[in-house]
């Protein structure tokens, strides 16, 4: 067997970034126009954003746009699930990880990660989004680059050992 390469803080941000455009942001956009516009007010959005640009960031802060939690929810089940049908049909992999030729694998195994791992996953993005992102940065200081929701979940993102 290979020597395990597993995939640093970077090329994982850049993954993820993608998956945030081809994943979440189709996703969300869908949400936005099946709620009729009652998922967030977009356009106290883009007045906060016009404080922002004039240097007014506290008073961008100050009045955040009212979201509808239901609407919320229904974004962050979909991705979910979304990302989980992703992670079957690509053993591991979400459309900017497949790209990146990197997978999440079981941190033991390296065998494909179970449902239990991908759900135990996915709700450790909260925590380690909740730390700072704390649980993000780890990977940037490890030896194994595994992030708190890595640890969490007992997973591991690996480069795909069929492309190099």
């Amino acid at each position: 067997m290979s020597e395990v390469r597993y995939a640093g803080f970077w090329v994982r941000f850049f993954a993820s970034l993608m998956d945030t455009l081809f994943l979440a942001l189709p996703v969300g956009i869908l949400i936005y126009f099946l709620s009729d516009g009652n998922w967030f007010d977009f356009s106290q959005f883009q007045q906060n954003i016009s404080y922002a640009m004039s240097g007014n960031a506290q008073k961008a802060l100050a009045n955040q746009p009212p979201k509808s939690l239901k609407w919320e929810l229904l974004f962050e089940v979909s991705v979910l699930l979304v990302t989980l049908l992703f992670w079957k049909k690509f053993q591991g992999a979400t459309p900017g990880k497949k790209f990146f030729h990197v997978k999440i694998v079981d941190a033991k195994t390296l065998e494909n990660i179970d449902n239990k791992q991908a759900i135990t996953r996915s709700l450790g993005y909260i925590a380690s989004t909740l730390i700072l992102l704390i649980g993000f940065l780890m990977v940037a200081f490890r030896d194994d680059k595994r992030g708190l929701h890595d640890l969490l979940a007992g997973t591991a993102v690996i480069y795909d050992s069929q492309h190099g």
